[in-house]
């Protein structure tokens, strides 16, 4: 692996996946899904990001989405599909989309020719992207690509972000780490979302967080307070080098070039994003 797909494919996944994950802090994408019927919260959530993949059930959502307690998952899936289908949720969940960067972004930006820019970019990374055992890329990559450029750009941040979302839990997967494990070793950076965020979206007792702390600690990845020791953040780095390996393809298609023009692009969007309140600070934070 070239330090070009190290470095320059990270920072690029960095400077687009905000305008994918802005519709998980929005109240458009729940609205929408709740006028389905769904319950807001885990099951409106579980189900929009499921729905590419059809009417799973839990074990397939527990499998794809790695870090969630199973039996969270099950007391919302598949009871979501006796509610509304797969089907109509895609359609909500892009109107929610729709909805969230019409009210962050602005109608200048969604007009520009710097979004149409960024749209037709990340769909030519997307090229490259592979199907095989990569479940949520796959089921996604299936879907249709909307006209509106902001929408292209969105399903093109989807699509980027879950390919890479895919090998990193292969990578979690050789690193040793549980679901719980992984999200407790994120939190500890301080730049994650907060445990309570994670116990609370990710179905997980307080209990459970302390037991999998625990166990973090007799491996040596946890100090006594919680905080990454040596081996756990080179673990971390380890596990984050392979995800680059993993999601090399993208950007090398794109090549350096074009890579850094949408790194540009994409960052500008997303610090509008920030600045919008997108990503509320209240959720940020090892707590």
């Amino acid at each position: 692996m070239t330090s070009f797909q190290a470095s320059t494919g990270r920072h690029c996944h960095n400077a687009v996946n905000p305008l994918h994950a802005s519709v998980y802090f929005a109240p458009e994408p729940q609205d929408e899904l709740a006028a389905l019927g769904l319950e807001r919260g885990p099951m409106a959530y579980l189900a929009s990001r499921a729905a590419p993949l059809g009417a799973v059930d839990a074990g397939t959502v527990t499998a794809t989405f790695y870090n969630f307690n199973h039996e969270h998952v099950q007391r919302y899936i598949p009871a979501a599909w006796t509610v509304t289908t797969p089907e109509e949720v895609l359609t909500a969940r892009l109107r929610g989309a729709d909805r969230t960067l019409r009210r962050l972004l602005g109608n200048d930006a969604l007009t520009s020719t710097e979004i149409r820019e960024a749209a037709e970019l990340a769909l030519r990374a997307t090229e490259a992207c592979r199907r095989e055992a990569r479940p949520l890329y796959a089921a996604n990559a299936g879907l249709p690509v909307p006209e509106e450029p902001h929408l292209a750009l969105w399903h093109a941040a989807t699509l980027l972000r879950e390919h890479r979302g895919d090998g990193h839990l292969a990578a979690l997967t050789i690193a040793g780490l549980s679901g719980i494990e992984a999200l407790v070793l994120h939190n500890a950076t301080g730049t994650a979302p907060t445990s309570a965020l994670f116990m609370q979206t990710r179905g997980w007792s307080a209990q459970q967080w302390d037991t999998a702390r625990e166990q973090l600690r007799e491996r040596g990845l946890l100090d006594e307070a919680g905080d990454l020791t040596q081996a756990g953040t080179a673990l971390r780095d380890e596990t984050e080098v392979l995800t680059d390996r993993l999601d090399a393809a993208p950007y090398d298609h794109l090549g350096p070039t074009a890579t850094a023009r949408l790194t540009e692009l994409a960052g500008g969007f997303s610090a509008t994003l920030r600045a919008a309140g997108a990503f509320p600070a209240v959720h940020f934070g090892k707590r």
